[in-house]
């Protein structure tokens, strides 16, 4: 290699002798042998488990599988090599039918067809499916990345299992894509939850495993021109450049090839840490006796270290090794300009093979250990998914801190908790002193940063995310604190960790009290009986809250859940009314659930959590301050209100819903109006909210985590947030002092002293909604409103960063 490349650098200076040369003519074209060393991209993708949670419809289903490569629609997608079913569904014959199946015509794999009758039920596929993907002759190691696409089939209860397999016309229902970057392909090993869509509600349990194989070499031969020196200046030239152009050829193959064998050692290498890690990480041993006594380094490259290799004298001189090898730690290290400039085409090939053996051997060792256990490694993989989620959907959240406020007076406004962290911030308060206004430039700021990104980490990505990053919802988590707990951090990302562990702080149990419960017994630990309440708005159906609910399911699959049903079709009445009707419904199910827990075991604790949508978190208030619930607010856990308007309507801007408001006042007499709007009552102080504020609703919960939209125009942004604003701050009146008595008396209860710390958290979601267009929708305000319905990405983004608020 060293002397093609000397007699490269030497070609110019014999092209200034080509004139002196008179009788020198063109040689004919040699053909020359090329050996190519072909790989192979291997994706085993595992599937364990479907888990059906929210599919509307009852049926056959089914999972179809396809690989490809990101680059180019032409080019060659992945085809099945290898499937392993590692146990048979634990399935009756009616839930079931045949076995999987590989379609030649597009390369998918289609599990077999399982049916559907019930929700939050469990089918255990257990399957593993390994795709091949040639890697282009034009790259050396894997430079693109890998899409792997799931999908969703369906077909109606009349048609049985046979039919839908047999079937050519399969129904599509849902598509979920990932996308695996090039840097992790060499090797990943990671869990991957399909979650489709809104629409089909399921958790598909896969995990994904890639690894870089060696597919073979061949040889190509190859038209390589002599050298040629003419006594014409065209022809030498021509023949020149010529022979340049297939040097050069020739030397990217050559660099190709060593860069593809340096792939092969990564993944080596990966393979091996990825062995030891998960072994370790389940205790359980991976024998590897015969990859270190036949396989390991040394053994293999004794012989090659042996063999003399033309070096430089340079490296002679300095007693390293002559072949591109370094002993480090007892391994061998390849230094990648020694290695191109003084290893051999036959030396290449060698560590190809070797180490392409080595990968294999592994790899097979890998799968072996996967399959005995499959089901701890999937749970450790699913624990290191869950902390990552954190790290990666940080992009779209931004955290800050703020003191919880002072009692408020007239004639101050709190602008604390409306400064922005970043520099620009205060040119933002010369533009507007609209804090709703202001959250929107800071979110828009965010998501054009967002635009210019370059998304290019190691983990897989979910599509529906990373597909459109600009489009997501931005989440700006405020957490307020009492001042001793506030810390002092310049540093941005450090402020951002600070957050989030202050957040979490105060749910994480000690090692102590870890210790004490590991060391009693089961039957005296006994179990928390955990119970969520979802609260469906004005004129709203019980399944509004569907999406929320789901991700907490997801989250802890042990919650019980009341999906509200009592007030569907009578939100228009009295909310003292709304809340009787909720508190019973609730009282009955916290005892039929009691009892069912109490007959299967010790009872611990009861955590009893709320999650309100629109004026649904006022019935849920309303429902507290009901003599009948005061037994069960010792067991309040988590508040989650999404877009409540907590404070009513005393103070709101948006001049169209406000009309659309006294519409319904006038034209249908809507009593909850009335009392939104402090209009059932002349004095202000004898309202229903006034009297509502004095009631000790709030006080109670563990965690209070208030969810609001500087875009939503149904509920001010500041009754959502339950804070002042500049109206009431200026407002003199008897209608501005009540204001401020309502704010202090809800502020009081968060400030409430309690066992615990109480996490007081305030999020800002900020959706996209280019795709509404300018309806009128929008244009109200309405669309941002319903976006806390019809989306759960931002559900996502906050359970899944702050699990233990929702444990």
């Amino acid at each position: 290699m060293l002397r093609r490349l000397g007699w490269l650098i030497g070609l110019t200076n014999r092209s200034a002798q080509a004139k002196k040369l008179p009788d020198a003519k063109p040689h004919p074209a040699e053909v020359q042998p090329v050996v190519m060393l072909d790989s192979v991209q291997e994706i085993a993708i595992y599937i364990h488990r479907f888990h059906n949670l929210d599919l509307f419809q009852q049926g056959w289903y089914q999972l179809k599988l396809t690989v490809r490569w990101d680059n180019d629609e032409y080019a060659p997608v992945g085809t099945p090599a290898r499937v392993v079913q590692y146990e048979a569904p634990s399935l009756v014959s009616d839930e079931v039918f045949g076995v999987w199946r590989i379609d030649d015509t597009d390369n998918s794999f289609a599990t077999q067809p399982f049916r559907i009758k019930y929700a939050r039920q469990d089918v255990y596929l257990s399957i593993m499916v390994a795709f091949d993907l040639p890697i282009p002759e034009n790259e050396g190691s894997p430079l693109s990345a890998v899409i792997l696409k799931f999908e969703l089939l369906y077909a109606p209860v009349l048609v049985n299992g046979s039919d839908f397999q047999a079937s050519p016309d399969y129904c599509p229902a849902a598509i979920h894509e990932f996308r695996i970057p090039p840097k992790a392909l060499l090797g990943l090993h990671s869990y991957c939850p399909v979650y489709f869509d809104a629409f089909h509600a399921v958790l598909v349990d896969v995990s994904v495993h890639t690894t870089l194989l060696k597919a073979g070499s061949r040889k190509v031969h190859t038209k390589v021109p002599s050298i040629a020196y003419s006594t014409t200046n065209d022809v030498s030239g021509e023949s020149i450049d010529g022979s340049t152009q297939a040097l050069d050829q020739v030397a990217s193959t050559d660099l190709k090839q060593v860069m593809l064998v340096k792939a092969l050692l990564n993944a080596r290498d990966t393979l091996l840490a990825e062995l030891q890690k998960r072994s370790d990480a389940i205790n359980h041993a991976v024998d590897l006796t015969e990859f270190t006594s036949k396989m390991n380094d040394m053994k293999l490259f004794d012989s090659f270290l042996e063999e003399p290799v033309a070096a430089d004298a340079e490296d002679s001189a300095q007693g390293k090794p002559q072949n591109g090898l370094e002993r480090v730690n007892g391994r061998l290290e390849f230094q990648s300009d020694r290695l191109l400039h003084n290893l051999s085409k036959d030396d290449v090939l060698k560590i190809f093979n070797l180490s392409g053996d080595q990968v294999f051997y592994l790899w097979n060792t890998f799968l072996n250990f996967h399959r005995d256990s499959k089901t701890r490694i999937l749970d450790v993989l699913r624990d290191e998914w869950a902390k990552d989620r954190r790290a990666e959907w940080s992009i779209w959240m931004v955290y800050s801190k703020v003191d919880m406020p002072h009692r408020y007076i007239n004639g101050s406004f709190d602008e604390s908790s409306h400064q922005i962290v970043h520099k620009r911030g205060s040119s933002l308060w010369k533009l507007t002193d609209d804090p709703a206004q202001m959250a929107a430039m800071r979110a828009e700021l965010h998501r054009r940063s967002i635009a210019q990104m370059r998304m290019n980490n190691r983990s897989i990505q979910d599509m529906q995310i990373f597909g459109d990053p600009s489009g997501i919802p931005i989440v700006i988590i405020e957490h307020v604190m009492n001042a001793t707990q506030r810390t002092s951090s310049d540093n941005l990302y450090t402020r951002n960790l600070d957050i989030i562990d202050s957040i979490t702080a105060s749910t994480v149990p000690s090692s102590e009290a870890v210790k004490k419960l590991s060391s009693a017994s089961a039957a005296q630990i006994g179990r928390d009986l955990k119970i969520v309440i979802f609260v469906h708005g004005f004129q709203g159906h019980h399944l509004d809250l569907r999406l929320v609910r789901n991700q907490w399911l997801l989250i802890d699959p042990k919650i019980e859940f009341l999906m509200s049903e009592v007030n569907e079709e009578k939100t228009s009445g009295d909310f003292r009314e709304m809340g009787l009707r909720l508190a019973h419904e609730v009282i009955s199910f916290v005892k039929k659930k009691m009892d069912k827990a109490s007959r299967s075991g010790h009872l611990r604790d009861i955590k009893l959590s709320f999650v309100g949508h629109s004026i649904g978190n006022v019935i849920i208030r309303t429902a507290l301050a009901e003599s009948a619930m005061e037994p069960y607010l010792r067991f309040l856990h988590t508040f989650v209100s999404l877009s409540g308007p907590h404070l009513g309507y005393l103070y709101s801007s948006n001049s169209l819903f406000n009309s659309g408001l006294w519409l319904l006042k006038k034209l249908k007499g809507t009593q909850c109006i009335h009392q939104l709007t402090f209009a059932d009552d002349p004095d202000i102080r004898n309202t229903f909210f006034y009297k509502l504020c004095e009631q000790r609703t709030l006080e109670n919960f563990k965690h209070i985590i208030l969810l609001s939209s500087p875009q939503d125009g149904y509920v001010p942004y500041h009754s959502a947030r339950i804070e002042s604003c500049r109206a009431a701050s200026m407002d003199n009146s008897k209608k501005g002092k009540a204001f401020l008595e309502m704010l202090n008396n809800c502020l009081d209860q968060i400030r409430a002293p309690t066992a615990e710390n109480r996490v007081f958290v305030r999020c800002d979601i900020n959706f996209n909604t280019s795709s509404h267009g300018r309806n009128l929708n929008a244009l109200i305000g309405r669309a941002a409103h319903i976006e806390f319905l019809e989306s759960d990405i931002f559900a996502r983004f906050i359970m899944w960063s702050f699990p233990d608020l929702f444990q």
